[in-house]
C-alpha cells in the first residue's frame, strides 16, 4: 500500500517542472515557462439552430468545460450531456423512457450527428422505444438534464450515481484526482500504477515529449488514457516534477510522466498485473522515473527472479 500525497494542481500544460532523472528529463524545462493549453473550439463553436433533442435535423456535439469535471460532451447549445448506467453500450440500448425521458431528454437526431472535437468513430445512433434515433458516443446513448440552466452547468451529476456527465471518449466524467502510485511487479520491479493499483504503460509511438497521443479510437478503448482533467496526486517516491498533462485529440486531458502519456491496459484484471508489457514491441510498463521498465538493466530484479521458487516448488 502507499499513501498518496496531494501536490498543487498542475496547470493544463504539456509538461511539469524541471526533471532530475536522465530518462525522465522534461523537454519543456529549458525555458522555465509553463505552456498553457487553451480549450479553443469548445468555447467558439456556434450554437446549433436546431433545439437539442429536436428530430428536425442532425444533432451537434461539441466539448465544454465544467468546473470540477473538466472536459465533457455538450450539445450544440453547450448543454452538458450525460450517460445512464442502466443503458448499455455493447450493443447500444436506451432504457430511459416515459417520465424518465421528461427529466433526462434524449439527444435525438435525424441523420448522423455533427461532431466537433469528438472522434467521429465513437459517434453513432440507437433506435429508441418510440422509434426515434438517439445519439450515442462510445456506444452510450446521451441525454441532457432538464434542470440544467445553461451551458457549462452540470446539476445532473448530483442526482444519482446512475447518471454521470460523459466525456468526449464516451466515459464517465471523473471529478476526482488522478493518482499515481507504485507497486512491485514480478520480473519488472517497481512500476507506476493508477489509484486502483493497475499498471501504467507508455506507448513508444507517442514519442517522448511530443505533447500528443497517437492512441485514440479503438486503441484508446483497449489502452485507456489516464485522465487528467482534475488535479493530480502522487505517492512518495515519485518526483512530481516528472508529472504533466497533454490535450488529447478528443479534447480530454491525459497524465504524462517523464514526457510520456500513460495508459492502463484492458486485459490487466487485477493490481500487480502487467500483461501488456512488451505488447507489439511498443507498449511498456513505466518505472517511477518515467522510463520504460527494463529488467535487464536492473541486477536487483534479475537476482530476485533467479532466486524466486518456481511454480510447484522446483
Amino acid at each position: 500500500m502507499y499513501r498518496a500525497r496531494p501536490v498543487a494542481a498542475l496547470p493544463l500544460a504539456f509538461a511539469g517542472l524541471a526533471l532530475v532523472a536522465a530518462c525522465g528529463t522534461n523537454p519543456y524545462a529549458g525555458s522555465g515557462a509553463v505552456q498553457q493549453l487553451t480549450l479553443g473550439a469548445q468555447q467558439q463553436q456556434p450554437a446549433s439552430a436546431v433545439p437539442a433533442g429536436s428530430p428536425a435535423g442532425p444533432a451537434r456535439l461539441i466539448t465544454s468545460t465544467v468546473d470540477g469535471l473538466g472536459t465533457v460532451l455538450a450539445d450544440g447549445e453547450g448543454h452538458t450531456l450525460y450517460r445512464y448506467a442502466k443503458d448499455a453500450a455493447e450493443p447500444s440500448k436506451a432504457t430511459c423512457a416515459g417520465p424518465c425521458a421528461m427529466t433526462w431528454p434524449p439527444l435525438v437526431s435525424d441523420g448522423p450527428a455533427l461532431a466537433a472535437g469528438v472522434d467521429a468513430g465513437l459517434v453513432g445512433q440507437v433506435t429508441r422505444p418510440d422509434g426515434t434515433k438517439q445519439v450515442t458516443v462510445g456506444g452510450w446513448p446521451v441525454y441532457r438534464y432538464a434542470k440544467d440552466t445553461g451551458p457549462g452547468v452540470a446539476l445532473g451529476r448530483d442526482v444519482s450515481a446512475d447518471w454521470t456527465a460523459i466525456t468526449p471518449a464516451g466515459k464517465p466524467a471523473d471529478a476526482g484526482p488522478a493518482t499515481l502510485g507504485t507497486t512491485d511487479v514480478g520480473g519488472l520491479g517497481p512500476v507506476l500504477t493508477d489509484s486502483a493499483g493497475r499498471t501504467l504503460y507508455l506507448f513508444t509511438k507517442d514519442g517522448k515529449g511530443s505533447g500528443k497521443s497517437a492512441c485514440d479510437g479503438a486503441c484508446a478503448r483497449k489502452w485507456s488514457p489516464l485522465p487528467a482533467d482534475g488535479r493530480i496526486t502522487v505517492a512518495g517516491g515519485i518526483d512530481s516534477g516528472l508529472v504533466g498533462r497533454i490535450r488529447r485529440p478528443d479534447g480530454t486531458s491525459q497524465v504524462t510522466v517523464g514526457g510520456w502519456p500513460v495508459y492502463t491496459y484492458a486485459e490487466d484484471t487485477a493490481p500487480g498485473e502487467a500483461s501488456g508489457h512488451g505488447t507489439g514491441g511498443t507498449w511498456f510498463a513505466v518505472e517511477p522515473n518515467g522510463c520504460k521498465a527494463n529488467p535487464a538493466s536492473r541486477p536487483d530484479v534479475q537476482q530476485a527472479v533467479a532466486t524466486s521458487p518456481s511454480p510447484g516448488g522446483y
